[in-house]
């Protein structure tokens, strides 16, 4: 029985005014490719299906599209909530749309049936918890000592009706202690959400979703398949990918990755303005691409944006590397500040903020502007 194990969609994401539909419109339809090349029986979408829990209404009709073109095949879909959806909002129409093929997590409400498929080596059951945390947990079971969130999922994981004797299948959103993060995901302070990993030992394959980067957490079936796109420069070296997972008899499970190629990459370019601007720089570079772009030149480069936007015309973000950037210097002591000219206290406050003296040239320009003020006021 084979499985294509997706999370993390966040549909509707905007990265500095930059609206991500068109590429999350695009990498969609390469994933439906994906699944009609693989012919799995089962897609398992592992939360965070939306940027927000309120999205808009481009976000809510492209997924609905996606979802349509799945009941269209002849596979099922399991669908969990994760921290940026509202569950009651992925809730809505689950038991009209179980027809269809199409199942989605309902409320947490104390209680997790499976969904049960079946083929040559028996029977399978997908389990779908979607993003709780121990608050949910605790009014459904008083009597539990429920204070971290390990806790609240060992809680919920008892409760089930597992049969070891079967393959179970979780779908889960939540941060497996050791996973390894970005600076796209929401983070809680001193690791307060770590859920061990211990606690899905009954499963067979646990889809996890929340963490944006592949990876497994301490064995290959408790898996990350990481976002099908970049969210964050944090994200730019990763490569990103789907999960493919096939269960043969009980014990016989195997996962790889297939490659997800983005519309538009996301890329850190560092360098003077005159060399990222240079033809043999960029030629045979997909200049679309959402660049973050480091300029090392010494000056400020005047409407660098704007020049540079006629080569890359998907600038997210512009900064300086340079002596004045990487200097922490303050301006101390105003003692001697009444004997000293406006030139020469120009001087020191522009050496201070950049790391370096006045060129002639500024020096120059500095002093016909002190004239002209000091005439103005005389």
């Amino acid at each position: 029985m084979k499985f294509i194990h997706l999370s993390d969609l966040h549909i509707g994401k905007r990265i500095n005014d930059f609206n991500l539909v068109e590429d999350q419109s695009y990498i969609l339809g390469k994933i439906l490719d994906i699944i009609d090349d693989e012919k799995p029986e089962g897609i398992l979408i592992a939360g965070d299906i939306y940027d927000k829990s309120v999205p808009c209404a481009e976000a809510v009709q492209l997924f609905d599209q996606f979802l349509y073109l799945l009941s269209d095949r002849d596979l099922k879909t399991f669908v969990i909530s994760g921290n940026h959806d509202s569950p009651e909002r992925i809730a809505f129409g689950s038991r009209i749309m179980d027809k269809s093929g199409i199942f989605l997590s309902p409320v947490y409400e104390g209680e997790i049936k499976p969904v049960t498929l079946q083929d040559e080596y028996g029977l399978t059951n997908i389990f779908m918890l979607p993003f709780i945390k121990p608050a949910h947990v605790r009014r459904y079971f008083p009597d539990e000592q429920i204070e971290s969130y390990t806790d609240a999922v060992k809680t919920v994981i008892n409760h089930m009706d597992i049969d070891l004797d079967q393959r179970n299948i979780l779908v889960t959103h939540q941060f497996v202690t050791g996973a390894s993060r970005c600076e796209s995901e929401d983070i809680s302070v001193g690791g307060s959400d770590n859920v061990d990993a211990s606690v899905f030992q009954p499963f067979d394959y646990i889809a996890l979703g929340h963490i944006h980067s592949p990876q497994n957490i301490s064995r290959e079936t408790i898996r990350y398949c990481g976002s099908p796109l970049k969210y964050s420069f944090s994200e730019a070296n990763q490569k990103k990918s789907l999960t493919i997972v096939e269960l043969g008899q009980k014990g016989g499970i195997t996962c790889r990755s297939v490659p997800l190629i983005p519309k538009r990459d996301m890329r850190e370019i560092k360098g003077r303005y005159i060399d990222i601007t240079a033809k043999s720089f960029y030629t045979g570079t997909n200049t679309d691409d959402y660049l973050h772009i480091t300029l090392t030149d010494e000056e400020d480069i005047p409407e660098a944006i704007g020049k540079l936007r006629i080569i890359y015309p998907n600038i997210m973000k512009l900064d300086y590397d340079n002596a004045r950037t990487r200097s922490n210097n303050e301006i101390r002591g105003t003692d001697s500040i009444d004997r000293k000219t406006p030139l020469e206290l120009f001087s020191e406050l522009f050496e201070k903020q950049n790391n370096q003296p006045m060129t002639s040239e500024q020096q120059e320009f500095a002093m016909d502007l002190v004239t002209k003020i000091w005439e103005g006021e005389s």
